[in-house]
């Protein structure tokens, strides 16, 4: 014996039951909301700002009130009263940080090797007395364009001239890049650095005989 199937209809949700459906999901997407969008940014900025306020206000150096510069942001040097930094390839002029970026030329491209070429006679016009091999970190860029610090062995090649220029024992000037040479990251990562603009602004506060 057979049975024939017997259609069920159901009945329409009334207003009652939309509101029923919706209620949790506004609420859940509220609570979200104020949660991800406000408490937890409100949380972490304060805990910064109580923990960490210099690198949590961007690592800025200020002087006289006026924002000279940042721990995190190359800056380009020519005279030679200052230790040069790492040289900076983005555009469309150097150390922009809204730019970040490398040349991204080859090791046998033309255009490299020319702009290399042209940074060695800039230091050695600016040192003409200086012999010693150029670190390679002086003349060429970094990956970010951005880096702030140069080696301890750029920096060395630069000590003389900057003593020089400024009429200064080399003792002294030697003795400021020691205190403000950085030692390898967790004493095993990278290399001893020096940041080029805390150098240069602890110069600068020293002066010159």
């Amino acid at each position: 014996m057979s049975t024939v199937p017997v259609p069920v209809s159901t009945p329409a949700a009334g207003p009652s039951a939309l509101r029923g459906l919706l209620r949790p999901a506004v609420v859940l997407f509220v609570g979200l909301s104020l949660l991800t969008g406000l408490v937890y940014p409100l949380l972490v900025t304060g805990l910064a700002q109580a923990v960490f306020p210099h690198a949590a206000n961007g690592s800025l150096f200020v002087q006289g009130g006026q924002v000279v510069g940042s721990e995190l942001i190359g800056q380009p040097f020519a005279d030679p009263k200052h230790f040069w930094s790492r040289p900076s390839a983005t555009g469309p002029m150097a150390y922009n940080a809204g730019a970040s970026s490398g040349s991204n030329l080859g090791p046998t491209n033309p255009a490299l090797a020319d702009a290399v070429k042209g940074r060695i006679e800039a230091l050695r016009a600016a040192d003409p007395g200086n012999s010693a091999p150029v670190p390679v970190d002086l003349v060429t860029a970094s990956a970010s364009g951005l880096d702030p610090h140069i080696s301890r062995a750029a920096a060395d090649y630069q000590l003389k001239r900057v003593a020089r220029a400024r009429n200064l024992p080399e003792a002294d000037v030697r003795s400021l890049v020691d205190q403000h040479t950085e030692g390898r990251l967790l004493g095993f990562i990278g290399e001893a650095r020096v940041n080029v603009l805390a150098l240069n602004l602890a110069l600068d506060a020293r002066g010159a005989r």
